[in-house]
């Protein structure tokens, strides 16, 4: 694979996804599983991420031909969903929020309704969630005093 543009990994580095493109758009999805996660959605296909596990992964899945949830084995981080089937085009949703805030900031997030209609009800872009203007004031002044 390509040089990455961007990674996610999970909180103990047990899981590694190395994607080629920085997402173009995230996916907030209230549906019963990922509003219970918390995740922003950032997709691909298969053959465009490259995901490391050495620790392994654990899969749910809620119904017979549903999306696969993995999640870190060890840390439980939600690290992405996959089709069941594992075809080189097939779909997959990187949780973005386990790459590294200054690469999804100003990626704007699509609303969708996964609870009843399945349709997108707005966008929005909103760089502030992502990183504390205390850390950002923080850096600031350290980058000064040197």
């Amino acid at each position: 694979m390509k040089e990455p543009a961007a990674v996610a990994t999970c909180l103990c580095g047990d899981v590694r996804i190395e994607v080629l493109r920085k997402p173009e758009h995230l996916t907030q999805c209230n549906c019963s599983v990922c509003r219970r996660y918390g995740t922003l959605w950032a997709y691909y296909t298969r053959k465009t991420i490259a995901i490391d596990a050495p620790g392994g992964r654990d899969a749910f899945v809620r119904r017979a031909r549903g999306l696969k949830f993995m999640r870190c084995a060890n840390c439980g981080c939600i690290t992405n969903w996959e089709m069941q089937s594992k075809s080189a085009t097939s779909r997959v949703g990187v949780n973005a929020r386990l790459m590294e805030p200054s690469v999804i900031a100003d990626v704007p997030i699509k609303i969708l309704d996964g609870d009843k209609t399945w349709k997108t009800l707005g966008h929005y872009v909103r760089p502030e969630i992502f990183v504390s203007p205390f850390r950002v004031k923080t850096a600031r002044a350290r980058a000064r005093s040197r």
